[in-house]
């Protein structure tokens, strides 16, 4: 069974090396050799120019295709190993398209392995543990009302006056303030267009506590099913969202307002502006060499009875660069890299899936991810 590791960007190196490392056989690939050679190059020489053909060319029965390339190429390269008989990997969400291939892959007995990496992914695990502890709990009881937050965000580990630093694809970052999002906010649904339109304070249960702002992100609704809430539950909130250093939403005032004067042009238009406007702010607010990132993590879940809390648990994590490079980069390829052996042994059903709750696997890789990060605790509130 070969690994094909598509991609060697900002976030994919920690465990491209760390499966070549252990000895899986893999094959790289991207679009300049060159770069991979410089990032990988030491471990090994099977390093190929990507192009869909020459992947689709070298797949066989059993393989597997990890896709570190942008979202928009995952469902390609998926169809590619439906064709050739061999599993996917991604770390991104699962996109509509890549979840109409569920039947296609349970079908056929190979497994699509997404949302795998920090955020989808390692947030999965600690939600997927926390409703887990919930149910085995004394305070279980299906008339408990619940809430639910998921907060996640690269930072800057060294603040500066625009409160960010960028560690992958700044058009991208742009992008995604033009997403809305859903969520649920004191048993209403809540709709936001623009995320600083949702921007409210956070304070962080950190050894030396620590205030943020954040937002909702995406559609929170669909992660009530995903992380097994009964459909009879009382959930008073539910919003898997954004964190960024407090001041963020000042020092971007005028980047959302450029955002703002952008509704209703065409797409091209909007998106040469939008580059254009990533490029100018990479340039200022990009990471020097060897100084820290950090990544920070925070995901709880609260039940109450009567107005007071029976139940309150929080994961907490806070991670930075080191010695063994960013902590973006750490905490999106590894998981991956768990994924991908986890397929190879058969732990992981056919069918399109994100990342496992199975207790088993669940906990394997959070003990891996407590290695990755300087500060990781399951925090309980009651105690």
């Amino acid at each position: 069974m070969t690994i094909h590791w598509c991609g060697t960007g900002l976030s994919s190196i920690p465990g491209l090396r760390r499966l070549i490392e252990a000895g899986h056989p893999v094959t790289v690939w991207n679009r300049t050799v060159a770069k991979a050679q410089a990032e990988v190059g030491d471990l090994t020489k099977d390093i190929r120019p990507f192009s869909l053909e020459a992947l689709a060319a070298a797949l066989k029965p059993g393989d597997i295709a990890v896709s570190m390339l942008p979202a928009d190429q995952h469902v390609a390269i998926a169809k590619t190993c439906l064709e050739k008989g061999a599993h996917f990997a991604s770390s991104s969400y699962i996109a509509p398209e890549m979840r109409a291939l569920d039947q296609a892959f349970r079908e056929a007995g190979l497994v699509s392995i997404n949302e795998v990496g920090l955020d989808p992914g390692i947030d999965h695990l600690m939600a997927h543990d926390l409703v887990a502890r919930y149910r085995a709990s004394k305070a279980y009881d299906p008339e408990n009302v619940l809430s639910f937050t998921s907060y996640c965000g690269g930072v800057p580990k060294i603040a500066n006056a625009f409160r960010y630093k960028f560690s992958w694809a700044p058009a991208g970052v742009l992008k995604a303030l033009r997403s809305p999002s859903r969520s649920l906010r004191n048993f209403s649904e809540l709709r936001i267009s623009r995320p600083w339109d949702a921007v409210t304070p956070y304070s962080a249960p950190l050894p030396v506590p620590e205030s943020f702002e954040v937002y909702p992100n995406r559609d929170s609704y669909p992660f009530m099913e995903e992380y097994r809430f009964e459909s009879d539950w009382k959930v008073r909130d539910f919003v898997r969202g954004t964190i960024r250093l407090n001041g963020w939403a000042d020092a971007w005032m005028p980047v959302f307002r450029e955002i703002e004067g952008l509704e209703g042009k065409p797409l091209a238009e909007v998106d040469a502006a939008l580059n254009a406007r990533a490029a100018a702010l990479l340039q200022d607010n990009s990471y020097a060499p060897g100084e820290p990132d950090r990544v920070i993590l925070f995901v709880s879940l609260k039940a109450e009875r009567e107005g007071k809390p029976v139940f309150h648990e929080t994961w907490a994590m806070d991670a930075w660069g080191d010695v063994r490079g960013t902590a973006m980069a750490r905490l999106v390829s590894i998981p991956v890299s768990q994924a991908i052996e986890s397929v190879l042994n058969r732990e992981i059903a056919a069918g399109v899936h994100g990342a496992p709750h199975e207790p088993r696997v669940l906990q394997r890789w959070l003990e891996a991810v407590n290695g990755l990060a300087q500060y990781m605790a399951r925090i309980d509130h009651l105690a």
